[in-house]
């Protein structure tokens, strides 16, 4: 086959819940369309996304379902791929698009070696070209009887400095859509 190759990149929903048809409509359905549409064309055509595994809104699902974040990422992996492959998308689950002729796709999860090697990889070199800004910022911490830990955002809450709609939560106002930081926050 020849043409171009072509990468399509798709995003990475957390792997906290199942999938929904905003989901479909918004991330996936599109790329499968342009993906369909470049391989009619000739063109060989990657297609990349999969599960993010890493985010507080898979530890808020482990406490609430009383598990652990891995079971959460395990089940709603499995869950998702199956949605997708239901539907019809042009996945191939866990394998390796290298080798296959036509480009191929990959719906992959976060904590996969191999992602993790590239993502590594492409962070190091970033950093090393000095295109980071190192910072200092303040963050609440919860004192636990196992230690205690760091707060990410989902667990902070407050009224938003811009427009003070209560139930803000730590890092944005989904109320007027101002970013800040949480020590920011009113009350």
């Amino acid at each position: 086959m020849s043409g171009e190759h072509v990468l399509v990149c798709v995003a990475w929903p957390y792997a906290n819940g199942p999938l929904h048809l905003g989901h479909v409509a918004g991330c996936y359905l599109p790329p499968d369309i342009q993906t369909r549409f470049e391989r009619a064309k000739g063109n060989r055509v990657l297609m990349v996304s999969g599960s993010d595994e890493h985010g507080t809104p898979i530890t808020v699902t482990a406490e609430t379902q009383g598990i652990s974040p891995q079971d959460v990422v395990d089940k709603y992996h499995a869950l998702n791929t199956k949605a997708l492959l239901d539907l019809g998308c042009v996945w191939e689950p866990n394998v390796d698009p290298r080798g296959a002729e036509y480009g191929g796709a990959l719906f992959n999860r976060t904590s996969d070696p191999e992602h993790h090697q590239i993502v590594s990889e492409n962070f190091l070199s970033l950093m090393e070209a000095g295109l980071f800004e190192r910072k200092v910022m303040q963050q609440y911490y919860e004192l636990r009887e196992d230690g205690g830990r760091f707060l990410p955002d989902r667990y902070v809450e407050g009224d938003c400095p811009n427009c003070g709609e209560s139930g803000a939560r730590g890092d944005q106002c989904d109320e007027c859509g101002v970013t800040y930081e949480a020590h920011e926050l009113k009350n």
